[in-house]
């Protein structure tokens, strides 16, 4: 005798976010899961090679060769509900691994994992990190509203509520729901927890908002712009340390905008490579159109405090009562976009970090001002140096730079600019609405 036939089998899904900085993945009977057995789920080393157009890169290292695994890390599994979704988001986030079990050379979780573990052996810290988003809802139909208006953000009521509810079921510990500067733009915050963990919650953030617009009919985009003379939507990555007792170590008075040594290094180190950095951290043809001076944006490898066109800028520290500063101390990495993988972009920093404490650089001058106005020789004398102002130039400087370049396996390298290179020839050279508009439906 069968019983009635229920209308949804619980899925969970194993979770991976690419080169491409698009999450993937598959799915399997949630009752089929069971943490600490290691069950994985089979994986193609060519996906890697994927677009954002979903055509894989020719040539890429892979062909049609090889198989992986998804390895599910059982802490990072996230089961919640979305307002209007038929059926729970049950998501764990995975690691690409060989067959054996031995982390596979393009896994950008993987790659951040082995950074984050060189600076803790080297450095004696842990990172800790919080991702800010900005969004846009497109075509939503809403009345024109000022910025940071409260009628921005109730005309779009109950999306606010409804996303912090959802986040904080999940567990991520969402902080504040902005309306932001841009037309139909928002940005949301979450607190600072360990760096791996920022990264896995700036995924699960991403997709929480997408599900949550198409239930009420609309389209949200993170793209860096969705038109040319739009309003930008970056990733703001903030980072801070704490040595081996959980003591915060980034902050020390006596220090020129109270960056402790190690901080410094850490940041000299970020702007020695910046200009290769951005290949991963701003890693579409239109975040170029964002990375321009007098955007509030980063165009220069600029060290700034509470400076919004700064590339890394001193966050400013709430003072009122009697809080100790070092404990909200952080720093914020600004030239990136949502077109990047969170692990891979955020494993970028840290690696150039790292390279700045072995070397033991001295913290960069602090500026405040306009790089434009200054001539070449002022600019090279305070290290203001233009970052590149497209990818394909972006790609050069990246394979220029052979300290970045060995960060990476061989194939590693190999995979993620023929693949960024090939998305270049499908984008085309246009940088007009159209191309926008085709990041903004993918992203």
């Amino acid at each position: 005798m069968t019983g009635k036939t229920p209308k949804h089998e619980a899925l969970v899904t194993f979770l991976t976010t690419d080169y491409a900085g698009i999450t993937r993945g598959r799915s399997i009977a949630a009752a089929a899961y069971k943490p600490n057995q290691k069950k994985s789920l089979g994986w193609v080393p060519a996906n890697m090679s994927l677009t954002p157009f979903d055509l894989i890169a020719d040539p890429n290292p892979w062909g049609s060769a090889g198989d992986l695994r998804l390895l599910p890390d059982d802490k990072a599994r996230f089961r919640f509900a979305i307002d209007g979704s038929p059926s729970a988001m049950d998501v764990v986030m995975s690691d690409i691994v060989e067959l054996d079990g031995a982390p596979w050379i393009c896994c950008p979780r993987s790659f951040l994992k082995q950074a984050l573990g060189d600076l803790e052996r080297e450095a004696g810290v842990s990172l800790i990190s919080a991702f800010e988003h900005e969004f846009q809802i497109l075509d939503a139909g809403w009345p024109a509203a000022p910025a940071f208006s409260l009628q921005a953000l109730r005309r779009a009521d109950p999306f606010g509520p409804a996303l912090m509810a959802a986040l904080r079921a999940a567990g991520v510990e969402p902080q504040v729901f902005i309306a932001e500067y841009g037309k139909d733009q928002f940005e949301i915050t979450m607190a600072p927890c360990d760096a791996l963990a920022a990264a896995d919650r700036a995924v699960l953030l991403r997709e929480t908002v997408r599900e949550l617009s198409r239930n009420r009919g609309w389209h949200s985009s993170f793209a860096p712009k969705t038109a040319v003379d739009g309003v930008g939507n970056g990733v703001h990555v903030h980072f801070s340390f704490n040595d081996a007792k959980g003591k915060p170590v980034t902050y020390d008075a006596s220090k020129p905008g109270g960056v402790s040594q190690l901080a410094g290094s850490f940041v000299a180190g970020i702007l020695r490579h910046l200009p290769a950095l951005v290949a991963f951290t701003a890693p579409s043809p239109i975040s170029y159109l964002r990375l321009q001076p007098h955007h509030w944006s980063s165009s220069y490898t600029w060290f700034g405090d509470q400076d919004r066109e700064s590339s890394l800028r001193i966050c400013p520290v709430n003072r009122i009562g009697k809080s100790d500063p070092a404990k909200a101390f952080n720093i914020e990495y600004r030239p990136a976009d949502a077109t990047a993988c969170p692990h891979l972009a955020l494993a970028v920093v840290v690696r150039a970090g790292l390279e700045g404490i072995r070397q033991k650089l001295a913290a960069p001058p602090l500026f405040s001002g306009d790089p434009t106005s200054l001539v070449d020789a002022e600019r090279q004398a305070l290290g203001l140096h233009r970052l590149p102002q497209s990818l394909s130039q972006a790609l050069d400087t990246l394979l220029a730079d052979k300290t970045v370049c060995d960060w990476f396996a061989p194939r590693a390298l190999e995979t993620y600019v023929g693949m960024k290179r090939m998305e270049l020839k499908l984008a085309g050279e246009a940088l007009d609405d159209a191309q926008c508009r085709r990041y903004a439906e993918i992203y």
